[in-house]
């Protein structure tokens, strides 16, 4: 508590600016209220579309900057920038310019974090992996605070953090962009094309990842993927580890056999059949490989039994929904990139009815279309991205006219009750958009309670 109550007195003599009030940055702000400082909170949403729980920060004292112009005129001497946000900005280089220290809410937890930290990024997989790291920790009885982009910042918590404690931290490519700190063992699950409507190119993507661990010391611990052409030539400054589901390493987690093993020193040592894990999926395989690897020394096998044979999933991931008269329904709405929707066709034995497409994040659609020709024998298109997901598919070497059958439907509604009223007893319904969801929803959460809602309406 001494180190945050020591930067929140320095914060109190300055002006601080935060960029963007969603739901992540909001803790802050209410902290920052807490102590007393001069905050000033500036969001492009208009007065009239605010939430309420926005509008209770300006009667906390929170000055408001909105609209269009919400950045316009702003002078702050510490500006909080929403992960969102490119940190190449004009208004946030004017305001660094202007002699503004920017720094981020992850970036001062890192600097002030009192427990152990554990870092997940990467392209797809990361949530889960995330996810999976903070329950192999809790099978083993340790206090484990889970937070960063996952949806819950963890700033606030500081005080009630101790020593032996563990932060396992979900980070994006926004969040890592500017970082200077790293946590003490990280993780790059793989890297594919993606957000490439806010990074500059591919280049930029790739060297915010690294992040993860570019400012570890020599007692970090680095895991990424061997099987990944991007991840795996990267070495982190301590030690670097592997996970394969391809190959037998000599240091790191390994697949051969439908056996899951832990090699360390070219000695190989079964941890558990893949068949034990709950979650359907190759992918799912992989992310407990990862999880494994990096808590090492930290978790008994018999806690990762535990976990893969109890462990249901997270919501918006492959998430059974409904069985109704034979058809089994999922809402992968999590799955933002192509790389991801393959990864959710693959996990089915069967093809499937799929709903794809949303918003367009200008990354391309080539590889999703001899996937969807394999996996898929009724594709329906939606959104921003339906044109292009269409010439993917019908332009693959693989595609035969008419399988499979597309469809095109504006309206995301009409789109689900149609595939719902072409499915039969035995089919799979899968809503794995390979899009973000900005197109028509808040985000890909809200996306995927709406298709609940309509499939338990059907």
């Amino acid at each position: 508590m001494d180190l945050l109550k020591e930067k929140l007195v320095e914060w109190k003599s300055r002006r601080i600016a935060v960029l963007g009030l969603g739901v992540s940055n909001r803790p802050l702000v209410r902290l920052l209220l807490r102590f007393g400082c001069d905050v000033t909170g500036c969001d492009k949403t208009p007065r009239e579309k605010l939430e309420d729980e926005v509008l209770e920060l300006e009667k906390s004292g929170c000055k408001l900057s909105l609209g269009d112009a919400y950045l316009d005129g702003i002078e702050a001497d510490v500006v909080f920038r929403t992960p969102g946000m490119h940190p190449g900005n004009p208004a946030i280089e004017g305001l660094r310019a202007g002699g503004a220290k920017i720094t981020s809410e992850m970036e001062v937890f890192f600097e002030l974090c009192p427990c152990n930290t554990i870092a997940v990024t990467g392209s797809d997989g990361k949530t889960t992996t995330t996810t999976l790291v903070s329950e192999l920790l809790k099978a083993e009885g340790k206090t484990v605070w889970l937070g960063g982009n996952i949806g819950t910042p963890l700033l606030s918590s500081i005080p009630d953090m101790k020593p032996d404690h563990f932060a396992v931290v979900e980070l994006s490519s926004f969040q890592l962009m500017d970082m200077e700190r790293s946590a003490q063992r990280a993780v790059i699950t793989n890297l594919a094309p993606n957000h490439l409507d806010v990074h500059k190119d591919m280049d930029e993507y790739i060297s915010a990842k690294t992040n993860v661990f570019n400012f570890q010391n020599k007692d970090g611990l680095l895991i990424v993927n061997a099987d990944n052409a991007i991840t795996a030539p990267m070495v982190g400054k301590g030690e670097t580890r592997y996970f394969s589901r391809q190959k037998r390493l000599e240091n790191g987690v390994y697949l051969a056999d439908g056996m899951i093993y832990r090699a360390k020193n070219g000695v190989s040592e079964k941890v558990m059949d893949s068949s034990m894990i709950l979650l359907p999926g190759i992918h799912n395989v992989e992310n407990y490989m990862t999880a494994i690897a990096v808590t090492d020394g930290l978790v008994s096998d018999e806690s990762i039994r535990h976990v893969a044979q109890t462990f249901g999933g997270v919501e918006h991931r492959i998430e059974l929904v409904r069985v109704k008269d034979g058809v089994r329904f999922y809402n992968d709405s999590i799955a933002s990139s192509p790389s991801r929707t393959i990864a959710g066709l693959r996990s089915f034995q069967e093809q499937v009815i799929l709903i794809a497409g949303g918003y367009d994040k200008q990354i391309p659609f080539d590889v999703l279309g001899p996937e969807v020709c394999k996996h898929v024998k009724r594709l329906y298109l939606t959104g921003a991205t339906a044109q292009k997901i269409h010439d993917a598919v019908v332009n693959c070497p693989d595609y035969v006219p008419g399988k499979p059958e597309i469809l095109m439907i504006e309206d995301f509604t009409e789109t689900v009750h149609a595939a719902a009223a072409s499915a039969q007893a035995g089919d799979v319904v899968l809503l794995s958009p390979a899009c973000a969801a900005f197109d028509k929803f808040k985000n890909f959460m809200v996306r995927g309670k709406f298709f609940k809602k309509l499939v338990q309406e059907l």
